[in-house]
């Protein structure tokens, strides 16, 4: 089993900076990408950064200004850090992972518990 271990996030004041950081242990074949989504209320979960194996990364328009992402392929990690937050950043950020546990398996998707991050002053 892939479990996924999330740190970061609480209460960041208003133009503040937001750093994460997620890694991966148990056994896997490979992780092709990690990153983070977040989720508000009533709405469904959103990307906010992903980054594959070999490097590339897409982010969000709302966020692409404000964010990037780092990977850690031999530890199986990522690092989110977000400048200049808005209120409207106030999410619970989930870290995901897709994972191929074997050489035999199909890739599936593995979520982090979340944590929320509020901006507020």
């Amino acid at each position: 089993q892939v479990q996924l271990v999330e740190s970061g996030g609480g209460l960041v004041q208003p133009g503040g900076t937001l750093r994460l950081s997620c890694a991966a242990s148990g056994s896997a074949y490979d992780i092709p990408t990690m990153g983070w989504y977040r989720q508000t209320p009533g709405n469904e979960r959103e990307l906010v950064a992903t980054a594959t194996r070999g490097g590339s990364t897409r982010y969000a328009d709302s966020v692409k200004d404000r964010v990037t992402l780092a990977r850690d392929n031999a530890k199986n990690a990522v690092t989110l850090r977000m400048n200049a937050l808005k209120p409207e950043d106030t999410a619970v950020y989930y870290c995901h992972a897709r994972v191929i546990r074997t050489i035999f398996s199909q890739s599936a998707d593995y979520w982090g518990q979340g944590t929320q991050v509020t901006v507020s002053s």
